[in-house]
């Protein structure tokens, strides 16, 4: 299955639910179009960027500052645990991991590179958590339940705070050792393709934040890509794209069965926190949100479980895919030995949080 196992498995999931509930229009609802729509045109506009040597620029203005890969990971760590609760967890680690890479592109360091990554993606899940604009699954519980925004920020600030600190921890666990710049080091050519694609970035992000239609958004992308360079239709990773359709697919089937129904609302009562963590390890945080909003009126302890959930299984936040799809495509990843660090870092921080989660107000 190699860099599409994800994909094979929503594939296979999203198969067998079909023949429980056969395909009809209702399929059509099941897809929530503004995040397929905005994360490829994100994916369109950080392509351009990086095509144009920005994150080249960025990884060499960087390094001057300092080689220390523990330093390096930990600046990393903040950038995506603040912009996440601005541009969605998705887009902090579209922008950010492909500029850790570059860093790295000397070689001979795997193991931070490892590290550095996971705990990007680590950084990105928590500090999304945040805002109600940080995440797909805030932005659905928060219009769901009605939320204020005083609400919100009572249930997750503590928690993230929380986060925060374990994930300073964590940086801990990057192995000392200075960066090498990347032997090979790109011209940046500018012009007038680079205001043109940061148009594309902020329009993304203020249809991230609702006040601009995606529909706009995805006029724009493909108006500018048409304009400045058709190649990066090419560099899109539609492999995800299709994992976020086949998971929506899926759920969307459950949620028609009413034996499934019958079993998750009596499972669900007074164990809001724990189930919706443990569900988003098999079907992502986002999914579980849309799945159990309709059971229960707990938003606190739904909206702490959800995000707690984005940690784990490499499926648990589906953001956490863009990461691991950008380092496979790396010269030399060592896929398994990344998963394993993943899932030994995740797993750790899922049970920690969690127990934050029960106990904190």
């Amino acid at each position: 299955m190699g860099d599409n196992v994800v994909l094979t498995i929503a594939f296979v999931a999203a198969g067998i639910s079909a023949f429980f509930v056969p395909p009809n229009k209702d399929y059509l609802g099941y897809v929530d179009y503004k995040v397929i729509i905005l994360l490829f045109c994100l994916m369109a506009a950080v392509a351009g960027l990086r095509r144009l040597g920005v994150f080249d620029a960025l990884s060499a203005k960087l390094l001057s500052g300092t080689g220390s890969a523990r330093v390096i990971a930990f600046i990393l760590m903040n950038l995506c645990f603040f912009s996440s609760m601005l541009v969605t967890n998705d887009v902090a680690l579209i922008t950010f991991v492909p500029l850790t890479l570059g860093l790295y592109a000397g070689g001979g360091m795997s193991s931070q590179l490892i590290m550095t990554v996971v705990i990007e993606t680590a950084a990105a899940n928590l500090g999304s958590m945040m805002t109600p604009i940080g995440n797909p699954q805030n932005l659905l519980l928060y219009s769901h339940y009605d939320m204020t925004m005083g609400a919100f920020f009572s249930s997750v600030l503590l928690l993230g705070a929380a986060g925060y600190l374990l994930l300073c921890a964590c940086v801990l666990l990057v192995k000392k050792g200075e960066l090498q710049p990347p032997s090979e080091h790109r011209t940046l050519a500018l012009g007038w393709r680079f205001p043109l694609y940061m148009v594309v970035f902020a329009v993304c992000v203020l249809s991230v934040a609702g006040l601009v239609s995606e529909y706009i958004c995805l006029a724009l992308t493909l108006l500018a890509v048409l304009v400045s360079d058709r190649r990066l239709l090419l560099m899109v990773d539609y492999p995800l794209l299709a994992t976020f359709v086949c998971f929506f697919v899926f759920v969307g089937n459950l949620g028609n069965i009413a034996a499934v129904e019958s079993f998750v609302a009596g499972l669900l009562s007074g164990k809001e926190l724990l189930v919706s963590a443990l569900l988003s390890q098999v079907i992502s945080n986002v999914p579980a949100a849309a799945m159990l909003a309709g059971f229960t009126e707990n938003a606190d302890a739904l909206l702490k479980g959800v995000n707690i959930g984005g940690l784990g299984t490499p499926v648990a936040s589906l953001a956490s895919l863009i990461s691991f799809r950008c380092y496979s495509a790396a010269k030399d990843a060592q896929k398994g030995r990344y998963m394993a660090v993943f899932m030994a870092v995740n797993i750790v921080l899922l049970v920690i949080m969690l127990v934050l989660g029960i106990f904190l107000p």
